[in-house]
């Protein structure tokens, strides 16, 4: 049988959203049997467009069993190094799909959930759960960790703390708070912190649970699109167009500065954002803290 191999490097939403060129992929080339290669099979498990997930690093006779004599296409490519990408002309899932040759006709990411996860979902929101009040996920803080963000705070897409705390402060009358995090990330009051190794598919079955979600620009937003659960998105140096979903509202930065930087190649800002990239002189010109916080208790 003709196999299509996707290997995938990178992030958990990065990963999500690669679900769409797959899906993509598979109307296009519906014979073609799918093998995905990533660190994340949390995003492949139970997708049916794939007949088989081997994780990174842990793939034992593959050349012999996929690709040896075998009538195989394998797409290696990184879509954050096409020219469309990294000029941002267009969405990352479109220009995944331009680079394996297939039409994007507005596929929107997957995820799929068994027994468990969703029963794992549903007792994160249990256990701080205020049955008065409905639930709202609040993510203001992201990035890969302690190991590769040496400060907390990362300027390119968190929420300054400082905001963060007044947009928990706006909404938490009106609902109850659940903070997720990672265990380094800043404190904030007046809500409930999740910040334990969960597992992720359980994490973004939790979502169904929520009422309302403020995110950034990190693995929540793409799963929330995957699930079809509007929410509101605060950015600041990455970009909607590129990585968001029509489906949420998004907000921009409030003053927006010439792109590059002394230390910039292919891409305008790092990620994990470095003090000396950031072009703000105050925080107050990044994020519209009161239209954020309107966005949910109007809509509400």
């Amino acid at each position: 049988m003709a196999t299509t191999v996707f290997h995938i490097e990178g992030g958990i939403g990065k990963n999500v959203a690669a679900t769409a060129v797959i899906t993509a992929y598979k109307k296009a080339k519906p014979k073609r049997k799918i093998i995905v290669v990533s660190a994340w099979p949390e995003v492949w498990i139970n997708n049916p467009h794939i007949a088989r997930f081997y994780r990174i690093g842990n793939t034992p006779y593959f050349y012999q069993d996929v690709i040896k004599d075998k009538d195989v296409e394998i797409f290696p490519q990184d879509p954050y190094k096409q020219t469309n990408h990294i000029t941002k002309k267009t969405h990352l899932i479109k220009t995944w799909c331009d680079m394996v040759g297939v039409k994007y006709n507005n596929e929107a990411p997957e995820l799929h959930f068994n027994l468990r996860d969703v029963e794992e979902g549903k007792n994160i929101v249990q256990q701080c759960n205020n049955p008065e009040k409905p639930l709202l996920v609040f993510q203001p803080f992201g990035g890969p960790g302690p190991d590769h963000q040496p400060n907390p705070y990362s300027w390119t897409r968190d929420i300054h703390p400082a905001h963060a705390q007044k947009i928990v402060d706006g909404v938490a009358q009106k609902y109850n708070v659940l903070h997720v995090c990672y265990e380094f990330h800043p404190q904030l009051n007046n809500c409930h912190r999740l910040d334990k190794i969960i597992s992720k598919k359980a994490l973004f079955s939790m979502l169904a649970f929520s009422q309302k979600r403020i995110l950034i620009d990190s693995s929540l937003q793409h799963a929330a699109a995957a699930l079809n659960l509007p929410s509101t998105v605060a950015w600041v140096a990455t970009q909607p167009q590129i990585f968001g979903y029509d489906t949420h509202t998004n907000f921009v930065p409030k003053k927006q500065y010439a792109k590059g930087h002394i230390d910039s190649y292919l891409y305008d800002y790092n990620f994990t954002g470095p003090a000396h990239e950031c072009p703000y002189s105050t925080i107050d010109d990044i994020h519209d803290i009161d239209g954020i916080v309107n966005s949910v208790i109007i809509d509400g």
